[in-house]
């Protein structure tokens, strides 16, 4: 039989789209499976929206579209990154793609080598990861550690960048944590980064909306206007807009940069579909009050489901400032054994046991590089939470 590329050897499907696959096929089967797995808003893509994809359809919007994003998309695009980050990108400096993912594989794609490295802040989202081995680079990660909420030091950072260091991610809030970056900690992580000249920075602002308790969001970019050319700032419009279907993902970033992506899109996808881009066109440029409101919605469930956690003996649960996750520290919980007989050896052992026992889908610690905790999405209804929350409850009660 024919063989496969080197390249994938050590990449296989995502751990959170692994776990909503089975947690689907459970329910298939019959079983009441709550799903806390996946990062996807529970809440409706906007009527005003949904009408203008229609309206673009209906109106023959239907052709290829111009590889790098339709210049209607690239203008609110570029409007959104003026009114919001303070920041200015010519229409030649910003790229649309199939969502942020595509977003991040072309950068990494359009740039690396064999033998560079990424430096990852961790836990990180798991794809960074695996892109980047795609490309032949190496990871390097800097642990942010749970007693320090997850934030990224900057002496830890500096102490992490090489001379093979060819790209660093940060991604705040963060996905799986919910750690945000305050403008302080943003300035001195600029500061570190103005002393190494051959670093790309990318910056995964997909949470952008999503931040509680008076937090004030800021973006690298616009701390430090002196890294502006080595900055990729990425963004999109699925979590905030509840538009993950759509597929719709942006950045602003150095022309050069960009070109070099754009070539490296069309030798995959070409442009992205013309009824989502109109759609995305809407989401930019209508009504933006509604994202307040879903944000207040998002705080409530976290206060809820960090409470419900915190009142579990075992495990141990921070208070996220943003995106819609949690990640609990469940070390109390390792090396127990479950109610019906299974060894508690690792947080992939934990998530699968409470998976089969209890019917409750999560995601291991060890999918995001950080162990031992498990990664709950709060991106459902309250009342799918608090039964989560109670079966959780009745798994760890259960461990001897």
């Amino acid at each position: 039989m024919p063989g496969f590329a080197d390249r994938l050897n050590g990449i296989g499907i995502s751990a959170s789209a692994a776990m909503t696959d089975k947690a689907t096929a459970l329910k298939a089967e019959g079983l009441k499976i709550v799903s806390l797995s996946s990062g996807e808003p529970d809440f409706p893509t906007p009527t005003h929206v949904v009408d203008a994809a229609i309206a673009a359809a209906r109106g023959g919007d239907t052709k290829y579209p111009p590889q790098d994003g339709k210049p209607a998309l690239k203008r609110a695009v570029q409007g959104k990154f003026q009114r919001e980050n303070h920041l200015d990108y010519a229409l030649d400096e910003i790229l649309v793609a199939n969502g942020a993912k595509q977003i991040i594989y072309d950068a990494m794609m359009a740039t690396i080598n064999p033998g560079d490295e990424v430096v990852l802040p961790t836990p990180y989202w798991i794809s960074y990861a695996d892109i980047a081995r795609l490309g032949g680079a190496s990871i390097v990660q800097v642990p942010c550690l749970a007693a320090n909420n997850f934030k990224l030091s900057a002496a830890d950072l500096d102490a992490a960048i090489t001379p093979r260091t060819k790209w660093l991610v940060l991604n705040f809030p963060s996905n799986p944590t919910g750690a945000c970056c305050p403008r302080k900690d943003m300035e001195e992580i600029a500061a570190v980064l103005l002393k190494h000249p051959h670093v790309w920075i990318l910056t995964d602002d997909i949470y952008e909306h999503l931040i509680y308790d008076d937090f004030q969001f800021c973006t690298l970019a616009e701390v430090e206007p002196r890294l502006k050319d080595r900055v990729l700032t990425v963004n999109g419009v699925s979590k905030s807009y509840a538009m993950t279907g759509w597929r719709v993902g942006f950045c602003g970033g150095p022309r050069n940069l960009i070109a070099a992506m754009n070539n490296m899109q069309g030798q995959s996808t070409s442009g992205i579909n013309t009824i989502a881009q109109a759609a995305a066109v809407a989401a930019l440029e209508g009504p933006q009050d509604f994202l307040r409101e879903r944000a207040a919605e998002y705080q409530a469930r976290r206060d809820l489901v960090v409470s419900l956690l915190n009142a579990i003996p075992g495990i141990q649960c921070h208070t996220p400032q943003g995106a819609f996750y949690v990640y609990p520290d469940i070390s109390a919980c390792i090396g127990k054994t479950s109610a019906e007989g299974r060894h508690i050896g690792n947080d992939t052992d934990f998530v699968m046991a409470l998976l089969e026992e209890q019917q409750v889908a999560s995601v291991q610690g060890a999918a995001y590089g950080m162990s031992p905790f498990f990664r709950i999405s709060y991106a459902t209804d309250t009342a799918t939470l608090r039964e989560g929350c109670r079966r959780i409850a009745a798994f760890v009660s259960g461990l001897k």
